[in-house]
């Protein structure tokens, strides 16, 4: 891949005028785009799901890709970075905003909720249907350390696990191993395998995929477990709840719009596998913008701090 355009933003100040006051203005509600974004790649299965399930939709894509992964830092850092996303897409006319992240969610969607005059649609781990789905009532949960240890993620357990056992296993560096496009090596086979096997000796007939990297990562999960694990993608569901949403708003685009523009592709890195994922996993050719979002604990646009 050529090297690609840096586009130099800054985050919008509170005193700044919010997207959906500017959209409303303009009487262009419905045709705007939605804003989705991830701490990554990983957001891409959720923009699939979009696509199928709102084809009329115009989309923006943001992976933080420069931080990633979010699972490794702190719980500051993580919503710093998910506010500041959120505000540079609302300053780029996005009518709503889905935090495709599960870190990101679990640590973050609050605060954002507050801070943002745009509607927003997180995820979250399929407990719930994996508690409902489980016949063994053992369930494997495979996420990120962050989601894991999370009150929103441990408010799940406590609400919908009840007589189903949960597993819960932390996905090191599986996010790594999609974020550099290797969805299939011997290693990355061998790492699954150390992580599942596990749940396969304790009876689990059910796999909760935790974060939204890993359902890239189905094909090597079903060569390793066959059938014998029911797998939990929560990324139609997010597409549904952002239909309900959008049309909750007056915001859902019109459906003779379906078969507009590819979407619109940035990254806070180089955007090289981005842009590889993308046409390889989802046959979608476009070209990635190299974009710097400044927050409070990235001051230096470049800073690899945490």
């Amino acid at each position: 891949m050529t090297a690609v355009p840096r586009v130099s933003s800054s985050p919008m100040t509170a005193e700044s005028p919010s997207s959906s006051a500017r959209i409303a203005a303009s009487g262009g509600g419905s045709r705007a785009p939605v804003g989705i974004f991830d701490s990554g790649l990983g957001g891409l299965s959720v923009l699939r799901a979009v696509r199928a399930q709102l084809p009329g939709e115009a989309l923006i894509y943001v992976a933080d890709s420069l931080y990633a992964p979010y699972g490794e830092r702190d719980d500051d850092f993580i919503a710093d970075r998910t506010l500041a996303i959120g505000q540079w897409l609302a300053s780029q006319g996005a009518k709503a905003l889905v935090v495709a992240c599960n870190t990101a969610t679990a640590q973050s969607i609050a605060l954002v909720r507050e801070k943002l005059a745009i509607p927003l649609v997180g995820v979250e781990p399929g407990i719930k249907p994996a508690a409902l789905q489980s016949k063994t009532r053992v369930a494997g949960v495979l996420a990120t350390q962050v989601t894991l240890r999370s009150a929103r993620f441990q408010g799940l357990l406590e609400r919908y696990a009840a007589d189903c056992r949960f597993l819960c296993q932390p996905g090191h560096g599986l996010v790594q191993a999609v974020e550099r496009c290797d969805v299939g090596s011997a290693e990355l086979r061998a790492l699954l395998r150390s992580y599942l096997q596990p749940m396969l000796d304790a009876g689990a007939d059910t796999l909760v995929l935790g974060c939204t990297h890993y359902p890239f990562l189905d094909a090597a999960i079903r060569d390793i477990v066959g059938d014998r694990l029911m797998l939990i993608d929560t990324s139609v569901a997010i597409a549904r709840q952002l239909e309900r949403v959008l049309d909750q708003h007056g915001l859902h685009a019109a459906p003779e719009s379906a078969g507009a523009a590819l979407p619109r592709f940035y990254s806070t890195g180089d955007g090289t596998h981005q842009q590889q994922l993308a046409a390889t996993l989802l046959q979608i050719d476009a070209a990635v913008d190299q974009v710097v979002i400044p927050s409070r604990r990235t001051a230096a646009p470049d800073s690899q701090a945490a």
